[in-house]
């Protein structure tokens, strides 16, 4: 089973999840799953979002690649963070793009922009392992 890792009272992470997580997610006070990964990938769950949604679960999907995020992905990916309701669970492969998310949200909710919460995460050397 996936580990959730919590980052916060607001947000964790996770790579796939398993359908019985959902309904421990549920069970657990989670509000909303954001799933960063593309239909296309091997591995992607198509009833995610009917399994997510008959748990009481809000659901979004934002397909994502670490290899070619970019500021205007980020944002659009951050603004889902922003408006689905907590506590929220952001999943994609194996929960790095994931944790990446999560880190610029917070710098951004400390008073980075966009760009300087991407520049962090550079610097932090997130991204090195998917050649960027």
């Amino acid at each position: 089973m996936e580990t959730i890792r919590k980052i916060n009272d607001e947000l964790a992470i996770a790579g796939q999840i398993l359908p019985e997580q959902l309904k421990q997610l549920a069970e657990q006070g989670f509000k909303s799953v954001l799933n960063l990964r593309s239909p296309d990938e091997q591995g992607f769950s198509s009833n995610e979002q009917q399994q997510a949604e008959s748990f009481g679960l809000c659901y979004a999907n934002v397909p994502a690649q670490m290899e070619s995020i970019d500021g205007e992905s980020a944002t659009f990916v951050l603004q889902y963070i922003n408006e689905l309701p907590k506590p929220e669970l952001v999943h994609c492969e194996n929960g790095a793009l994931a944790a990446v998310m999560v880190l610029m949200h917070i710098a951004i909710r400390q008073g980075d922009t966009v760009n300087q919460a991407f520049e962090r995460v550079e610097q932090l050397g997130l991204f090195k392992k998917y050649g960027r």
